[in-house]
């Protein structure tokens, strides 16, 4: 029997591991659009906007830097006043697990409040915060989107709902990757329905709990009318009694 030429083994090789690797979806592939941040026009980079809780221009500023080639650029966030400050994109997911990535660095973000984060804007679905002073750093976050997916915001930002901050964040290299599922130490990890759904108004009360209950309502309801319900007003007469003529006067004799 002839032996296997290695070149052949080797191809072999390559096609059992791209079989058996995770798939991936990166950014390139459409997740998050222009996530290198190299193209866009004046100082407004293609499919990023910017939002501020206090919507106040002296209480931001927005930047985005790119050399003039077209290379990768960065974006810059800067809470002058305590605000939740941040540039955003708009994405629509398909089910399925994601990772969001971004390298950040910080100039004197404050201590106490949210710090500089990529996030989700959905409850709490945010990476570890960067504070104070930081040179680059890579923050990330996994998240599962489920049923038939999900629209949702992506936000770079300084400051958080209730936690307004103050101080300037620099982001670069925004990536987001379609996983089969997020690796045993994962963190942080979000499931987008299950938190959707715990925001959700609950009823309070069983089903047939609250029936009885408007069972009883109606019964009080109908017993307080016949209790307390106005006896019909007499019926006032309209037509004119009928009275006796009155006796004709006695003439009186006149004195002559």
């Amino acid at each position: 029997m002839s032996r296997a030429h290695p070149l052949a083994l080797a191809i072999a090789a390559l096609l059992l591991a791209a079989i058996m690797a995770p798939r991936r979806l990166n950014a390139a592939e459409g997740v998050v659009l222009n996530g290198d941040l190299a193209k866009g026009s004046a100082e407004q980079p293609d499919n990023w906007r910017t939002e501020a809780w206090v919507n106040d221009p002296n209480a931001f500023a927005y930047g985005w830097t790119h050399p003039e080639n077209g290379g990768p650029g960065q974006l810059e966030v800067n809470a002058l006043k305590a605000n939740d400050a941040r540039w955003m994109q708009s994405l629509t997911l398909k089910p399925g697990w994601y990772h969001f990535t971004a390298q950040v660095r910080t100039e004197k973000v404050g201590e106490k409040e949210t710090g500089a984060t990529i996030s989700i804007m959905e409850d709490g679905i945010s990476s570890t915060d960067i504070k104070g002073t930081s040179d680059w750093q890579t923050v990330g976050l996994y998240m599962k989107v489920g049923g038939t997916g999900a629209d949702v915001d992506l936000a770079l930002r300084v400051g958080g709902f209730g936690s307004l901050n103050t101080g300037k964040a620099f982001f670069r290299d925004v990536r987001a990757e379609k996983l089969e599922a997020p690796p045993p130490s994962a963190t942080p990890v979000f499931d987008l329905m299950a938190i959707r759904k715990a925001a959700e108004p609950v009823p309070i009360g069983h089903p047939i709990t609250l029936v009885a209950t408007f069972a009883v309502l109606a019964a009080v309801t109908a017993w307080g009318w016949r209790m307390f319900a106005i006896e019909e007003p007499l019926k006032v007469r309209t037509e004119p009694v009928p009275t006796k003529p009155a006796k004709a006067a006695t003439k009186s004799k006149s004195r002559r």
